[in-house]
């Protein structure tokens, strides 16, 4: 089931491949460039879908599987094959804007894995004398603390691997992305949140936090990752929202009508370039959670893109 959206500027959309029942790869590209989509988020790299994009003039997020992460991060030559298999051949025609090493597995088994891997498909990348930021992306279960923004602080168990990750990109100039779900904060503690504060209405009562003014669960959810930068000295650190969006089905919370009134507020105040109350005026990269609600994946709630 799809809405009504159109592309704007610093809004892309993740398209996953976990369905039997999804359209080939030509015709979703050529449905995103009627409706002006620009940029997504695909999470492995998928040749049909690959080939297909260097005929769209549509920016990728490029992902690495999970499960090739112990690979990447142990065996340079792995790495480096991995480019030259996933990268090299299309990186002429099509614009790669990230290389994400694995999705949410900090903390997880897989996390020790994750900067070794940066490094070797870094190296790799520079050593073929082309640029793409390689960074990760990580759940805002890594967060010990979240409220209020300012006291957003990593857990001690994903510090150890997110300092050194964090300094890393920092001296790479390259941004870390993260996936925030206001609706997962909110399900999780709905007699303290507000939903109109979670659905960015303005009828939400504003949230102070010091001298920063909060008028929605998203900014806040943002502001916190930062603060937890700043505590592990990386201050300077960019972000970008690879994903977010309010799920259509599953629980009382999950209706079509928020998943609509989140994600087009999403849109709105994105696309505002207004930033959050600790970056006033920084725009601020997200991608829309999903451009197809995939039948074969293991997940109870349902999610719909406003398209």
């Amino acid at each position: 089931m799809l809405f009504s959206f159109k592309g704007v500027e610093g809004i892309g959309l993740n398209y996953g491949f976990l369905g039997n029942n999804l359209p080939p790869p030509d015709q979703v590209f050529n449905f995103l460039k009627s409706k002006n989509i620009q940029k997504i988020r695909i999470f492995d790299p998928n040749p049909d879908v690959l080939k297909a994009l260097e005929k769209s003039a549509i920016s990728v997020i490029l992902g690495t599987r999970n499960e090739d992460l112990q690979a990447l991060a142990t065996d340079p030559t792995f790495a480096t094959n991995w480019v030259q298999n996933n990268v090299i051949p299309y990186a002429s025609l099509l614009d790669f804007t990230h290389i994400s090493v694995g999705n949410e597995v900090i903390p997880s088994p897989l996390a020790s894995y994750v900067l070794g891997a940066m490094q070797n498909l870094d190296a790799a990348i520079i050593g073929s004398d082309y640029y793409i930021p390689v960074t990760t992306a990580m759940s805002l279960q890594v967060l010990e603390t979240s409220y209020p923004p300012s006291n957003g602080t990593f857990s001690e168990e994903a510090a150890q691997y997110l300092q050194p990750i964090a300094q890393f990109l920092a001296a790479k100039y390259y941004p870390l992305l993260i996936n925030v779900y206001p609706y997962y904060a909110y399900s999780g503690n709905s007699a303290q949140i507000q939903l109109d504060y979670a659905l960015f209405l303005g009828t939400a009562r504003i949230v102070p936090d010091g001298a920063l003014q909060y008028k929605n669960l998203f900014d806040a959810m943002v502001d916190s990752v930062y603060a937890a930068l700043e505590k592990v000295g990386q201050s300077s650190l960019n972000v970008v929202v690879a994903e977010t969006g309010w799920p259509s089905a599953g629980d009382v919370y999950a209706t079509i009508g928020n998943a609509q009134t989140c994600v087009n507020n999403v849109i709105s105040h994105v696309s505002s370039g207004q930033g959050t109350p600790k970056r006033p005026g920084k725009a601020l990269e997200t991608y829309i959670f999903a451009l197809f609600n995939e039948n074969q994946k293991n997940k109870i709630l349902v999610y719909f893109i406003l398209i």
